[in-house]
């Protein structure tokens, strides 16, 4: 049986608020989605993330409308709600993952930051964004230029050289994206600023020197994603006289999930996704990952059991991920998961609603505003393990429906980062 969610609903008016906009996310006169060449309510915040959280459960087994068996209601599941949400979230699947990176490197941060805050800028009506950009490339043109030295101390060693050139590069467009801004040409902002930012990115990358830390030796067997990876996910659209098929973009953070993404990519490269229909399209989620027959996730051949994986949860600060447990039951109310439920396409684990270690191979995307549910305050941040984010064509999730096949899985980079893959050894013994 396919994993359920209860729609969380507005406590007032009683009607799914996760939703994604029609408005923003209307449908599109195209036939085929291929990946790139290149009602208000008056109720307070606090009431809002309450309902949220009594009403939204992910499970494995047989829906439900009601709270763990373990929890209460009454409990202060939601301590200090103005404490979530006290700044906007980052909404940005690149951006997320850049921050989600294990480096300490306060250079590059400088210079990141003010480019990811072009996006704000660009928020501002007309030109008059253009004069809030223009504060944004100066700051980050002063800070690449002040922190060079200490950006390059920041990489490894065997990457410096391909550092150097990525920061020449880098420099050249933020004075190309200065002429744009003189130019007034709003319209080239955005593109200039992405090609930027993956700049700052694979500088990024090249600051981490091999794995940050020794998962635990009981996981220590299992697949592991040691680093990052990226898939393609092709999709035949039905019955949408819009839309054909679509290539969706996947990058798979094991530096923050690495049992959870290296269990989806050995699943990946054994073809178990390749043919299976979407199971679950209700404007909340797009979830898929349950085989046919009466086991809820994958049958490991070698021995005839479900393989399960464990809860996996990366806390902003912490140094290796817990295990086994929700930030809930450990007491960590306030405490920020490293991979939130921010994005429009945050790809998660689905598990057991009262067995944190029963994620196996279902899978689900989250359609969601987080301007309307802040990270941590609506009981899937500190319960799921996020371990992706879709990156290219990720408004296309919401045109997809029950019936629609997963024609393909395929990897397009990150492979060697898989350490013990099951497939490999299955396929040897044959």
């Amino acid at each position: 049986m396919a994993a359920a969610l209860a729609f969380p609903t507005c406590c007032c008016c009683r009607r799914p608020s996760l939703r994604p906009s029609a408005g923003r996310r209307g449908r599109r006169p195209v036939a085929r989605c291929a990946l790139p060449s290149s009602e208000k309510n008056s109720f307070s915040w606090k009431e809002y993330a309450i309902s949220v959280a009594l009403s939204a459960g992910l499970i494995t087994g047989a829906p439900t409308l009601g709270w763990p068996a373990h929890a209460s209601p009454l409990e202060p599941v939601i301590p200090d709600v103005s404490v979530l949400i006290s700044g906007p979230p980052i909404k940005d699947p690149g951006a997320l993952l850049r921050y989600a990176l294990p480096i300490d490197n306060k250079a590059v941060r400088e210079v990141q930051k003010p480019l990811e805050d072009i996006t704000d800028s660009l928020k501002i009506a007309g030109v008059r964004a253009l004069d809030s950009v223009e504060r944004n490339v100066r700051q980050a043109s002063r800070a690449l230029s002040n922190g060079r030295n200490l950006i390059l101390g920041g990489l490894a060693e065997s990457k410096r050289a391909n550092g150097e050139e990525l920061l020449d590069k880098l420099a050249v467009g933020l004075d190309e994206l200065q002429r744009i801004v003189e130019d007034r040409n709003r319209d080239a902002v955005a593109p200039k600023q992405k090609e930027l930012l993956q700049y700052v990115g694979t500088v990024e990358e090249d600051m981490v020197d091999g794995f940050p830390y020794e998962v635990p030796e009981e996981y220590s067997s299992m697949p592991l994603l040691k680093g990052r990876a990226t898939v393609d996910m092709k999709v035949k659209i039905k019955d949408n006289p819009n839309l054909e098929d679509c290539v969706f973009r996947i990058v798979l953070d094991g530096y923050n999930a690495p049992v959870t993404a290296g269990n989806f990519l050995d699943l990946v490269e054994r073809k178990f996704y390749d043919g299976m229909e979407i199971q679950r399209a209700d404007g909340f989620v797009v979830q898929t990952g349950d085989p046919e027959g009466p086991a809820e996730g994958f049958i490991d051949p070698s021995t005839g059991k479900v393989r399960t994986i464990p809860l996996e949860l990366m806390v902003d600060g912490d140094k290796a991920p817990v295990y086994g447990e929700t930030l809930e039951e450990l007491g960590r109310y306030k405490a920020q998961t490293k991979l939130p439920f921010n994005a429009f396409g945050t790809m998660a684990m689905a598990r057991d609603e009262f067995d944190d270690n029963s994620a196996s191979s279902q899978i689900f995307w989250l359609l969601k505003e987080s301007e309307l549910t802040p990270s941590n305050a609506n009981i899937l941040d500190g319960r799921y393990a996020v371990f992706g984010y879709v990156t290219e064509n990720e408004d296309y999730l919401a045109d997809l429906k029950v019936g629609d096949v997963i024609e393909s899985i395929q990897v397009v980079s990150g492979l060697d980062n898989l350490a013990n893959p099951s497939y490999k050894i299955e396929f040897l013994d044959r």
